[in-house]
């Protein structure tokens, strides 16, 4: 009975009890922080029988025209001709219609959600429900802000692939042209309010110029390369903001209109030249011309203007790379303020009576089936890297870590940060030795008289309670052969009362001391094949209570015996750069591995086997390290496994797309298009295989691209899925629609 209450073709979520998705929006509404979640639409469908109870059901949607009561109207009026119909031939069992509906939007301005409830047959009742759950009418003003914060989730949301929901359906934002201008006056009318709707997690204050506004605007024309429309908006506002100027050059630098960019960013430093956004677009500008020690200048300069911005500490440590001096780039990178990640907004989680998740027919046939099995599995190590889980900032700065390994080498890495940064020996070497500096002075100080004079010794303890994270210490950290009699004089320093740190520090001495065991004659044993010698773990810099302790520890150090070495010229590391490093250190000793196997197994002539999920996370890992060919090659095999998953597909369509690979884009595009239909995703763009596809229209042009698909005798509902996208850039005139 409840399988004919269903819906074709569209998902759904089956309530417990009549209404609760909708208090638990009316409840989650003040922890909405920026542009909030996707739409949601309730319908109550009944049977009009006494005594037969009504069925709840809700689903999430994006993509809808929300500038009125009555599109919203019409949207879940067209819901009513979608319940699927009874197959049974000898007995008609209760027929089900959608008895009323309630679509639901969150106003990203006003921070407010737009509520119409729909009685069929009946009226139309449209509402604002607050953050505290009271009711109020709805304006014109608030109409505008609904529809331009609907349209702005449907295009930062349309493929980023951590956002995912169930039962989430996503329609065409923009059809049409005419569609497209009511965007950009609605943009052009709020955009004094971008800052409102905020921005992302890299950017630590939103402003009138860096927001999910102006992102929005960016992505939606960048991504078709149509920057001339974005260019037209931002002349008028520059005239309102001087700051558009930083938008208004990329535009034309876009454009390839290079010259009247700079005449722009010229104009534009004069008024405001404490912009860190137009000094980036000076920068990035200069970095393509090859004027890296230009681009230099204005990134310091950048950062002098933001400096609690990671952006603009980002730039810097990029173009300190660019220029080879590694030094400064790590420097630079442990000075970055680090900011606390926030996700996309998202619904709570209710418990559901049952999914409704009807399966398209229209792309089944070249999809594998959905079903669990060995290829979903994966070795713990693997799953178990921690560097997936980084995100916002932490994800940028590791991205940054990575570049610098990729060019200098993992041992060369470790010479550079044990040069400008403390190492946790020689913070206890230094203090050991101001200790005893101090006990010199005070026993010069006092009488000789031994019987008033009191005996000073330093407490001796051992040095295995320290915090290192390692075995033993890097060949590459400086290290110094003391004497028994300092030996026994050095206290116990502990770097970090917390807690926490003390646990993590215990977990990497278990698992350094399980790999000592495991190896053998210095080199590890792989799955049976050859030793490897992995990456030297290292070892852990220092990290006083505070920055005063470090430079306390400096002071007393100066007043003591001569050292080899001084905290003259080197910092303290920051705790979150000391574990980026051991998050390196997982990725490349696990990558190491892998690739002693691969060859290892080749030399051997014996195939290498892996299951599909571990090809997904090897290639992963391969592009976090910067190996494309081999991270390529993984995903090319975990196309091989019968696994369900549409992660190697678009890695894939990705790289083919940059290389200007005509057939295998086109064929990674039909199966990632198949497994987003699949997932009820129905617009075009902006996705990823509409940018892919647009790249090759600039080189091959639209006919080629056609006939190729033609050629291909794909069945006609995938042609169709596929012509979609095309269609678009005609429509729309995207660079390579005529040829």
């Amino acid at each position: 009975m409840a399988a004919e209450a269903a819906f074709k073709d569209i998902p759904e979520i089956f309530e417990l009890e009549l209404g609760e998705s909708l208090v638990a929006r009316t409840e989650a509404l003040s922890t909405f922080r920026e542009l909030g979640p996707p739409d949601l639409c309730h319908v109550v469908k009944s049977t009009g029988r006494a005594g037969q109870r009504d069925l709840g059901s809700y689903h999430y949607v994006s993509g809808i025209d929300t500038s009125s009561s009555a599109s919203l109207a019409a949207y879940i009026n067209s819901l009513t001709y979608s319940i699927e119909e009874s197959q049974a031939w000898f007995s008609k069992g209760p027929v089900w219609k959608v008895k009323n509906g309630c679509f639901c939007c969150f106003d990203a301005f006003s921070r407010v959600d737009v509520r119409v409830d729909v009685k069929i047959p009946g009226g139309v009742v449209a509402y604002v429900i607050d953050l505290r759950g009271e009711r109020h009418e709805a304006t014109p003003e608030i109409w505008q802000e609904t529809y331009l914060s609907a349209i702005l989730r449907a295009i930062l949301y349309s493929d980023d692939p951590t956002y995912f929901l169930e039962a989430y359906r996503r329609l065409e934002p923009i059809s049409t042209p005419d569609a497209e201008l009511r965007f950009l006056q609605a943009a052009e009318a709020l955009f004094m309010k971008g800052w409102q709707v905020g921005s992302d997690p890299e950017i630590q204050v939103a402003t009138v110029v860096s927001n999910h506004l102006t992102a929005g605007i960016v992505k939606y024309f960048g991504d078709s390369g149509r920057w001339q429309h974005a260019a037209n908006l931002f002349e008028k506002l520059a005239v309102r903001e001087p700051e558009v100027a930083s938008l208004l050059a990329r535009s034309y630098i876009g454009m390839n209109e290079e010259v009247k960019a700079v005449q722009i960013m010229a104009t534009a430093m004069k008024q405001t030249p404490q912009s860190y956004l137009l000094l980036h677009t000076q920068c990035d500008f200069l970095r393509s011309k090859g004027k890296h020690e230009w681009a230099l200048k204005l990134a310091r300069q950048a950062v002098n203007c933001a400096p609690s911005e990671f952006v603009t500490w980002e730039k810097l440590t990029d173009i300190y790379i660019d220029l080879g001096q590694f030094e400064s780039a790590l420097l630079t990178l442990n000075s970055c303020p680090m900011f606390t990640f926030n996700g996309r907004d998202a619904h709570r989680n209710i418990t559901a009576a049952r999914l409704h998740l009807p399966i398209k027919a229209a792309v089944a046939e070249i999809l594998p089936e959905r079903e669990k099995t060995e290829d979903d599995e994966a070795d713990p190590a693997l799953q178990r890297l921690p560097a997936p889980g980084l995100r916002g900032t932490w994800a940028r700065a590791y991205s940054l870590l990575t570049r610098l390994v990729s060019q200098i080498g993992w041992d060369e890495l470790l010479k550079t940060r044990s040069a400008v940064f403390v190492m946790e020996e020689e913070y206890r070497m230094q203090k050991a030795h101001a200790d005893i500096a101090a006990v010199t002075r005070d026993d010069a100080d006092v009488d000789d008289d031994a019987s008033t004079r009191g005996v000073h010794a330093p407490p001796s303890t051992s040095q295995v309670g320290s915090p290192v994270s390692s075995v033993g210490p890097s060949p590459t950290s400086p290290t110094i052969a003391p004497t028994e009699d300092v030996e026994n004089s050095i206290p116990t320093i502990r770097i970090s009362t917390e807690s926490a740190r003390n646990r993590e520090t215990a977990e990497r001495e278990q698992e350094a001391a399980a790999a000592a065991a495991a190896k053998v004659n210095g080199a590890e044993k792989v799955n049976g094949g050859p030793a490897v010698d992995g990456p030297r773990p290292p070892v852990q810099a220092a990290a006083g209570e505070s920055d005063q302790e470090g430079a306390e520890s400096a002071q007393s150090g100066g007043h003591g015996v001569q050292e080899a070495f001084s905290f003259s010229n080197k910092r303290l590391c920051e705790r979150w750069l000391d574990n980026l490093f051991m998050v390196l250190y997982e990725d490349l000793r696990v990558w190491t591995i892998f690739r002693a196997e691969v060859a290892h197994f080749k030399t051997q002539h014996v195939a290498y086997r892996k299951t599909g999920l571990e090809w997904e996370i090897l290639g992963d890992l391969g592009i976090r390290l910067h190996h494309k060919e081999e991270a390529k090659e993984a995903f090319q095999r975990a196309l091989d496994t019968p696994r369900y998953s549409i992660k190697p597909w678009a890695k894939l369509l990705d790289m083919y797309a940059d290389e200007g690979d005509l057939t295998r884009t086109l064929q990674a595009g039909i199966r990632v298009a198949a497994y987003q239909y699949g997932e009820y995703s129905e617009l075009a763009y902006p996705t990823q295989i509409a940018r892919s596809f647009f790249k090759l229209e600039q080189i091959h042009g639209h006919a080629k691209i056609w006939n190729t698909l033609l050629s291909m005798g794909l069945p006609d509902p995938i042609l169709h899925v596929m012509q979609a996208y095309l269609q678009y850039g005609q429509r729309f005139k995207v660079e390579g629609f005529d040829f």
